[in-house]
């Protein structure tokens, strides 16, 4: 089987539509779906599940249509359906290439919960800026708590669940885990094992040497490390959870002179680390 790169990652409708190139040169749309690892073999791959009936009842395809496959650890398939049945699609491999969706590095989001439905919306963003993997945290300034084990399962199966189709939506080569929520303490230990640890911080320096020390530290992650970002939730963190994470290896960085929303920051650090390391 043949490795090439072999489409073009393009903003997606209907969740998951990929540019793809003809002999010709013309472009077309591809579909762009997810399979387990154990449905792929040397020649082909199997698509089960919900995945069936929209490729048959809602797309309507049809045998020789050509469509992309990912095994969502980051290798993508381009492939042509073979055979279209009740429960399964199955689909010759053409060629695969490690996905150009993903960067080069894993991002590891550590947020502090925030109220309402606002983690909802940062997973969804988050997973379409490329974050790798993304643990919610219980810091002091959080205000909701998942006590109750049952609330906290259910929750962390609707998140799981939202960055499936924010991944499907975006193109990306793999779905990000959202772990169970954690304390700060045990965040930072995790956290403690990666290679760069970031903590946006309103009191960090602001001022233009500051900025450019900060951009220099995004700008400066090498290829095939695990980063951590961590968030605030409403209120941001207390000064000495910002001394604690020090403590622990993490830098602070600024990310300018305006006071930014927890759903915010996030989604601006992830948006300059994947520009910069693009």
């Amino acid at each position: 089987m043949k490795n090439q790169r072999f489409f073009i990652p393009a903003v997606c409708v209907a969740g998951a539509q990929t540019l793809g190139q003809h002999a010709c040169g013309m472009l077309h749309i591809m579909y762009h779906f997810y399979t387990e690892k154990s449905n792929i073999s040397e020649d082909t791959i199997i698509i089960t599940g919900e995945d069936v009936n929209h490729i048959k009842n809602v797309l309507r395809m049809k045998e020789g249509e050509e469509i992309i496959i990912c095994d969502s650890e980051g290798t993508d398939y381009h492939t042509r359906i073979k055979s279209l049945d009740r429960d399964e699609v199955i689909a010759e491999i053409l060629s695969s290439g490690i996905s150009e969706a993903e960067m080069s590095f894993r991002v590891h989001l550590f947020q502090g919960l925030p109220k309402k439905d606002k983690m909802e919306m940062i997973i969804q963003k988050s997973v379409e800026l490329g974050v790798h993997q993304i643990i919610p945290v219980m810091t002091k300034r959080v205000i909701v708590k998942l006590d109750d084990k049952k609330k906290e399962e259910t929750k962390i199966k609707r998140w799981q669940a939202i960055s499936e189709s924010a991944a499907k939506q975006s193109g990306r080569g793999l779905i990000p885990n959202i772990s169970g929520c954690l304390s700060y303490k045990e965040a930072l230990k995790l956290a403690q094992d990666m290679d760069v640890v970031l903590i946006p911080y309103e009191n960090a320096d602001n001022s233009h040497e500051g900025m450019k020390a900060s951009f220099d530290l995004i700008k400066n992650i090498p290829a095939g490390s695990d980063v951590a970002v961590f968030i605030g939730p409403e209120g941001g963190f207390e000064p000495g959870e910002v001394e604690e994470a020090i403590s622990f290896g993490a830098k602070p960085i600024s990310l300018g002179k305006r006071i930014l929303r927890t759903e915010t920051a996030g989604m601006m650090l992830l948006s300059v680390i994947g520009f910069v390391n693009s």
